[in-house]
């Protein structure tokens, strides 16, 4: 089952406004070298988790029809869009997702997908 969800309930804390901060300045940056979505994914299990390097992309959409990123060095980033994924990711089944930026938009998301182990139960008489 999907959930959207417009705002995070919980505030920024004061590293993560500052991430967000520097990223969100950047844009102006960003759109004059044609980049139009930078991205992280992140994922994890078990107590570890692991994200992958930030990706600039020039298409509309994130990813989803089949661009390849672009050539940018956004490395310098890193750090800070690592301070956006979520907390806990990685415990018990583990978390996935991405954290995107919208630069003509400059617009912060994150994606948060929570893995679960569910069972059934049946009882009968042999």
């Amino acid at each position: 089952m999907e959930q959207t969800q417009q705002n995070n309930s919980e505030p920024l804390d004061a590293q993560q406004a500052a991430a967000k901060a520097v990223i969100l300045a950047d844009c102006d940056k960003l759109m004059a070298a044609g980049v139009r979505f930078v991205a992280i994914h992140f994922d994890g299990y078990g107590d570890e988790g692991t994200t992958e390097d930030v990706k600039c992309y020039d298409s509309e959409w994130y990813a989803s029809d089949g661009h390849e990123p672009v050539k940018y060095d956004a490395s310098y980033l890193q750090e800070h869009f690592e301070d956006l994924v979520p907390f806990g990711y990685e415990n018990d089944c583990g978390g996935f997702g991405d954290v995107v930026l919208n630069v003509s938009a400059r617009k912060l998301t994150t994606e948060r997908n929570d893995r679960f182990e569910d069972y059934t139960t049946s009882t009968y008489e042999v």
